[in-house]
C-alpha cells in the first residue's frame, strides 16, 4: 500500500492530505491519527495492518518528532495507508519517501503580493465576493497565516456580499500590524500620517521601542550603503543590491526604496538624528515619544 508524504505549510499539507484521501475513496476522518509522543512502534504497529476488510490506514504527524529509519522504514512498508506529515523533512528522510512512496507538497506564498494571490483565488473557489482591496487586506493583517485567513472566508462565506475593504475590516476587526520598512518609506517620501500610523501599530501589537529602534538603525544602515551604491554608478538593481550588501533580496529592495529619494547630505541628516533619538531613549526618555517624535523627523 502506498505511503504518502505530505510536505510544506502544515495548514495547507492537511488541506491537500483531505482531498487526496478523498479522491482515492478514503475517509480521512475513519482514519486513526497518532502524532507526537505516540509515535513509536509499538503503537504504530496496531495500525500498520489491514483489517477484517482488507482496508484501514493510519495518519502520522511528524510534527516535533524525530522518527528513525527503522520507524520509518516500517511505516514505508505497512500493508495500509500510511499518510505522512512532514512539514520540511530532512533530505534523507525526503528520499525514502520518493523512493518509497509519493511526496506531495504544499508550498505556501511567501511574499506579500503571493498571499493576496492566493485570498483571490481562494474567495474565489469558494464563491466569497471580495474585490481586491478585501483580499489585499486580508493578506495584510494574516500575512502567513493562512488558517486564520481561510476561517475569514469561511465566516464571511455564511453573510451577504458583495464584500469591500470596508465590509470586511467591520466583520474581521482588526488593524493591519505594522511594517518598519513601509514606516521608512513613508517618512522618507514626506507621508507623516502613514508613517506614524505604522509605527503606532507596531507598538500596539507590542513591539519592544528599543528593538523597534534596532531594526530601524539596522535598515538605515541599508539604506546608507545603497546610497553609496548609487553613487558608484547610477541605478542599482535589487540583486547587485543583495549581493553587494549581503542580505536576502527582500530588505535589499526595500532599502533600494527609500535610498532612492534620498542623496548624501539628506542621508546623513537621518542618521544623525536616528543617533540622537536613540541616546534620548538610552537616557531615559519616553521611548514611545522618541520614537514617533523620530519618524516625524524623518519625514521633513
Amino acid at each position: 500500500m502506498p505511503l504518502l508524504a505530505f510536505t510544506g505549510n502544515p495548514f495547507l499539507a492537511e488541506e491537500t492530505l483531505r482531498l487526496t484521501l478523498r479522491a482515492r475513496t478514503i475517509d480521512p476522518r475513519s482514519l486513526p491519527r497518532v502524532s507526537g509522543e505516540d509515535v513509536t512502534p509499538d503503537l504504530l504497529d496496531a495500525h500498520l495492518q489491514p483489517g477484517l476488510f482488507g482496508d484501514g490506514g493510519v495518519i502520522v504527524d511528524l510534527a516535533g518528532v524525530k522518527p528513525d529509519k527503522a520507524l520509518l522504514e516500517r511505516l514505508a512498508g505497512a500493508a495500509v495507508t500510511v499518510a505522512l506529515l512532514d512539514e520540511a523533512p530532512p533530505a534523507t528522510r525526503l528520499k525514502l519517501y520518493e523512493a518509497r512512496g509519493e511526496v506531495i507538497p504544499s508550498a505556501a506564498p511567501s511574499k506579500p503580493g503571493d498571499v493576496t494571490g492566493w485570498v483571490t483565488q481562494r474567495a474565489r473557489a469558494q464563491k466569497v465576493p471580495l474585490d481586491k482591496g478585501a483580499c489585499a487586506y486580508l493578506a495584510e493583517v494574516y500575512g502567513a497565516d493562512l488558517a486564520g485567513i481561510a476561517a475569514e472566508l469561511n465566516k464571511l462565506a455564511l453573510l451577504d456580499g458583495p464584500f469591500t475593504q470596508e465590509a470586511v475590516q467591520r466583520v474581521v476587526g482588526l488593524e493591519p500590524p505594522g511594517d518598519s520598512f513601509a514606516m521608512l518609506g513613508a517618512a522618507t517620501a514626506g507621508r507623516v500620517t502613514e508613517a506614524v500610523t505604522q509605527l503606532r501599530r507596531l507598538l500596539a501589537a507590542g513591539e519592544d521601542p528599543f528593538k523597534l529602534m534596532g531594526a530601524v538603525v539596522w535598515q538605515y544602515s541599508l539604506v546608507a550603503r545603497c546610497v553609496a551604491l548609487q553613487q558608484e554608478g547610477g541605478p542599482v538593481s535589487e540583486g547587485v543590491a543583495a549581493q553587494r550588501l549581503g542580505v536576502k533580496p527582500y530588505p535589499a529592495k526595500k532599502a533600494l526604496e527609500v535610498a532612492r529619494r534620498l542623496n548624501e547630505a539628506r542621508i546623513r541628516t537621518h542618521l544623525e538624528r536616528i543617533l540622537a533619538a536613540d541616546l534620548a531613549m538610552k537616557r531615559g526618555q519616553d521611548a514611545g515619544t522618541v520614537m514617533e517624535r523620530l519618524v516625524v523627523q524623518l519625514s521633513l
